[in-house]
């Protein structure tokens, strides 16, 4: 039988200079190569899919829905007139607003290069401002504090409590957890403000910190694990995994995170990008792809996860993403949820493509929070029926995990398919991929330049 090939048109930019180019996927077997070519800088080949599983098989057809609102207008063309302007396919699920540019660390990778000469904090009155005008445009999404490092902000409880005035329902903090682990009374204040989860920066051994972050800091990430479930917060673990530095620990961090269900609701793999700073070899060099983790993940964990667990998202497009809800079983075992055929990440008919927004923003928001144990109700059918639902989702954690592409392996089909999206000052809404894109040079895209900054 002959292996799948093909090539698939699409565009992309050139990652020296961020001019737009003609590009095409190109299939090879169980692998898929991104390949374009710049008039002034020659052709580049990346691979950002290395199979098995084969790209063959791996999709999920959407059918366009309503449109996203539109805040900006197209001028230049994807990818330069993001807010989002009308060519863009896919309503927001999470809106990311970036509330300080400071940081306790000074990690060597780091997307938003945290810590370089940060500008001043926006006050919680304008950061209330901001909340509102973007739950205006997209209505109740769900919502994560980001930085910079989020917890250097004294107020942080307030700007939690502001978002949450605002509307929304869902509120996650993108943290390194440092602040969490030193100071016990803050996981409380954040809960009590009503702070929903913890995005926690979690990259496996001493040894892996020490190469991503510059310090030994796995006690301190115990520590602010422990300090999040105990205020009744939600965890979900955030390894950025990064080739020969821990990608060979994927089994330890899942065991440690089932060690800590449900306190911790799951693990989100991210494979490292070249974004912002990123001291090493870029574009063409080594990186690790989603087969490569789902196959790491079963090889790791002796086959208690499976890469045919996996499947491909139901909102952002399906070559970003991968995801399973499993249902914790004994005392450290996984197992695959036998609803996973609700799930937002689970094989499904084609579906419209708001519809799948709407069922990652529900699932997200169910799954990541922290589980609750209500009381059994000897109420109505519709009370008990919710008991079972929270009983039930107590006992899921979630695996997953998402590529984000950088200026080699950038591709506008899927960029426009994009349902992460940073929230600018000026109230726009941009792909996170494009917010943090990043030249050879250092230079970026959105990231630093004028009202978008």
């Amino acid at each position: 039988m002959t292996a799948p090939s093909g090539f698939f048109p699409t565009a992309s930019v050139c990652p020296v200079c961020l001019r737009r180019v003609s590009a095409r996927r190109e299939v090879d077997g169980a692998d898929g190569y991104l390949v374009k070519a710049c008039p002034e800088h020659g052709e580049f080949r990346v691979r950002f899919w290395h199979g098995p599983p084969g790209l063959s098989g791996w999709s999920r057809p959407k059918v366009p829905g309503e449109p996203p609102p539109r805040l900006t207008a197209s001028h230049l063309g994807c990818p330069y007139d993001c807010g989002l302007c009308p060519e863009h396919g896919q309503r927001t699920c999470t809106a990311l607003f970036e509330i300080t540019a400071r940081c306790n660390l000074r990690c060597p990778v780091c997307f938003a290069t945290a810590g370089e000469a940060p500008a001043a904090d926006p006050s919680v009155s304008a950061l209330a401002a901001r909340f509102s005008a973007i739950f205006a445009a997209v209505g109740p999404v769900n919502v994560q504090l980001s930085g910079g490092e989020p917890t250097v902000r004294d107020d942080l409880p307030e700007v939690v409590a502001a978002c949450r005035q605002a509307g929304f329902s869902f509120v996650q903090l993108n943290t390194n957890g440092l602040r969490l682990a030193d100071d016990p009374g803050l996981a409380g204040r954040l809960a009590a403000a009503g702070l929903a989860s913890a995005f926690l920066q979690f990259d496996g051994d001493d040894a892996a910190c020490r190469v991503l972050r510059g310090a030994p800091l796995y006690a301190k990430k115990l520590a602010a694990i422990d300090a999040c479930v105990a205020a009744g917060i939600g965890v979900v673990l955030v390894p950025t995994i990064a080739p020969g530095v821990n990608d060979g620990q994927l089994g330890d961090i899942i065991r440690l995170a089932r060690s800590k269900a449900p306190g911790v609701r799951g693990v989100h793999f991210q494979p490292a990008s070249s974004f912002g700073r990123y001291p090493w070899e870029t574009g063409q060099g080594a990186r690790v792809t989603l087969p490569d983790l789902m196959r790491g993940l079963e090889a790791q964990t002796d086959g208690m996860l499976r890469a045919g667990h996996f499947h491909p998202p139901g909102c952002e497009h399906s070559l970003c993403s991968f995801s399973q809800p499993y249902l914790l079983e004994g005392e450290t075992g996984l197992a695959p949820a036998p609803s996973a055929s609700k799930a937002c990440c689970a094989p499904a008919p084609a579906l419209p493509a708001d519809e799948g927004a709407r069922r990652a923003k529900r699932f997200v928001a169910r799954q990541w929070a922290a589980p609750t144990f209500p009381a059994r109700s000897d109420g109505p059918a519709d009370d008990f029926d919710r008991f079972l639902a929270e009983a039930a989702t107590a006992r899921h954690f979630t695996v997953s995990a998402m590529a984000f592409q950088d200026a080699w392996t950038l591709d506008l089909e899927r960029t426009r398919g994009c349902c992460i999206h940073v929230a600018t000052p000026d109230n726009r809404l941009v792909p996170f991929c494009l917010y943090n894109l990043t030249a050879a040079d250092g230079r970026t895209l959105y990231r630093g330049h004028g009202p978008c900054a």
